[in-house]
């Protein structure tokens, strides 16, 4: 391996982002293949729900008092991962997403090491995260990693709910 192949992890709080520093590209990317997904293609940006468009254009507000993993390849973002600080003892992973053209080389993996981390760092005594029901290959991911399937909080059709202990 390179040093140009090699992804560092980083963690950036809403203060640090920006629209311009690459996690608005790897945010669109995300929401513009899960409306996809759903049935719901758009061209870009500008076609997806309001609340996804605010993530994307002040990531600042949007991830207020989150905690943003960025995986850099050199300096460049080639994928991201949000988790909140804890509520009731209890943190939540979003928008886990690797550039695809990085995918197969444990990104995704290194970016869940640092959120479970990042988590027992602020005292969270569980971690949860949501997943659409077609999106196997992540919910094989996150069983490896000690996530169960646990009672839904959300009504949203097709999605898993999963917690673990951290």
């Amino acid at each position: 391996m390179t040093a140009q192949d090699q992804v560092s992890v980083v963690r950036r709080s809403a203060g640090d982002l920006s629209a311009e520093d690459g996690t608005a590209a790897l945010l669109t990317a995300y929401h513009l293949r899960t409306e996809a997904e759903k049935g719901r293609a758009v061209a870009d940006a500008d076609g997806l729900p309001d609340r996804y468009r605010a993530e994307i254009s002040e990531p600042r507000t949007a991830f207020a008092d989150d905690v943003v993993l960025l995986a850099l390849s050199g300096s460049t973002p080639v994928g991201c991962l949000v988790v909140t600080g804890p509520a009731d003892g209890r943190s939540e992973i979003k928008r886990l997403w690797t550039d695809p053209a990085f995918r197969g080389r444990g990104i995704a993996s290194d970016l869940l090491h640092a959120a479970l981390e990042h988590a027992a760092e602020r005292d969270a005594g569980t971690v949860r995260l949501s997943v659409w029901k077609w999106r196997t290959g992540a919910i094989a991911l996150y069983e490896r990693f000690g996530f169960a399937v646990t009672e839904s909080w959300d009504d949203r059709d097709e999605l898993v709910c999963m917690e673990r202990a951290v």
